[in-house]
C-alpha cells in the first residue's frame, strides 16, 4: 500500500472510531424494499418522483421544511421503502454522465432530509458534540453493497474525489471500489444544487437528467442573484462561504470572480468585475447553520 492510501484508509478508520460509526449500519439497512423495486434508471426516477412529492408536501417557497409534517406522512414512509431498495441498486446501470449526476444530487438531498428526521436533529446539523463532521459522516445509505455517507457522495463522487476541504489528499483511496462511481468531469455548479438542511444552504431542487444543464444553470444563477452583495465604492463583493471553502473548485480568487461574472445579468456590473479582477476584495457572509425548518 502506498503512503497516500495508507493515510486515507487510516484517516477513515480514525474518523469512524471517533464518530462511533458502524459500517454495516445505515439509514436504509433496516428497511425492506417495496415489492417491484428495480435497479438502473427506474429506481433513480422513482426516487426523483418521491423527492418531488416530498417537496410539494413539506417545503415552503423560501426553502423551509416542515419536518414534523413530513415524518408522519405516508409519502415519507414510501420514500423510506424506496431507499430500502438501494442496496440492490447497481449505479453502474446509470447510462450517462447526466443520469449519474442527477441521481446522486437527488439522493444526497433526500438523504439529508432522511438524516435530519432519523437522527432527530432539532436545531442544527452541527448540534452534535462532535460537530459538523458527525452528521455528514453518520448519515449514509447502503448503495450497491457499499456504504455512501453524505461526505462520500459530496466529496468523493460529486466533487470528483477532490476530498474534504480541510483534509489533505483525495477522499477515496485508489484501492477503494467506490472510485468507479466518481463523476467526471467535475461541475462546480453542484455546490448550488446540494442542500445541507441549513438556512444558508441553496434550496432543494429536484433534478432530471434530460434538463440537468439548464437546471444547474438556474440554481446557480438564482443562488448568486440572492446572495451576492456588490459595493463598487469600496471595490468589494460579499458572497457565501461556499466560495471560500471550495475556492479550489472555482480556480481561486480570479476563478471565483470569472465564475460569478458568467451568472450576473447586469452588463455594467459584469464589465466592472472584468475590469477589476485583480483589485476586487472578496468578503464572505457568516454562514447560518440553523436548521432550515418551519419555525413552531
Amino acid at each position: 500500500m502506498d503512503i497516500v492510501n495508507y493515510y486515507i484508509n487510516g484517516r477513515e478508520k480514525i474518523l469512524a472510531r471517533i464518530l462511533q460509526i458502524d459500517p454495516v449500519e445505515t439509514l436504509n439497512s433496516r428497511r425492506s424494499p417495496s415489492p417491484g423495486i428495480s435497479g438502473g434508471n427506474t429506481l433513480a426516477a422513482e426516487i426523483k418522483d418521491s423527492l418531488n412529492q416530498i417537496k410539494s408536501l413539506a417545503f415552503t417557497e423560501n426553502g423551509k421544511v416542515d419536518y414534523q409534517k413530513l415524518v408522519h406522512d405516508p409519502l415519507y414512509q414510501s420514500y423510506r421503502e424506496l431507499a430500502g431498495g438501494l442496496d440492490e441498486f447497481d449505479y453502474k446501470n446509470l447510462r450517462t454522465h447526466d443520469d449519474a449526476l442527477a441521481f446522486w444530487i437527488n439522493l444526497y438531498n433526500a438523504l439529508v432530509i432522511d438524516g435530519v428526521i432519523q437522527e432527530n436533529i432539532q436545531k442544527s446539523v452541527t448540534e452534535s458534540r462532535l460537530g459538523i463532521m458527525a452528521f455528514f459522516q453518520r448519515a449514509a445509505y447502503q448503495v450497491s453493497n457499499f456504504r455512501f455517507s453524505l461526505t462520500d457522495i459530496e466529496h468523493g463522487l460529486l466533487r470528483a474525489n477532490r476530498g474534504f476541504p480541510y483534509f489533505p489528499g483525495p477522499h477515496f483511496a485508489n484501492d477503494d471500489p467506490r472510485l468507479d462511481a466518481v463523476i467526471e468531469p467535475f461541475d462546480p455548479r453542484i455546490h448550488f444544487a446540494l442542500n445541507c438542511a441549513s438556512n444558508s444552504c441553496p434550496p432543494i431542487g429536484v433534478y432530471t437528467p434530460e434538463k440537468l444543464d439548464n437546471q444547474l444553470d438556474l440554481a446557480t444563477r438564482n443562488f448568486i442573484f440572492n446572495d451576492l452583495v456588490i459595493d463598487q465604492d469600496w471595490n468589494t463583493i460579499s458572497i457565501s462561504k461556499i466560495f471560500r471553502w471550495y475556492q479550489v473548485d472555482f480556480g481561486g480568487k480570479k476563478g471565483i470572480l470569472e465564475f460569478l461574472g458568467r451568472y450576473i445579468k447586469d452588463s455594467k456590473i459584469k464589465l466592472w468585475m472584468s475590469d477589476n479582477l485583480s483589485s476586487i476584495r472578496i468578503q464572505y457572509h457568516p454562514y447560518d447553520w440553523g436548521l432550515n425548518k418551519i419555525q413552531d
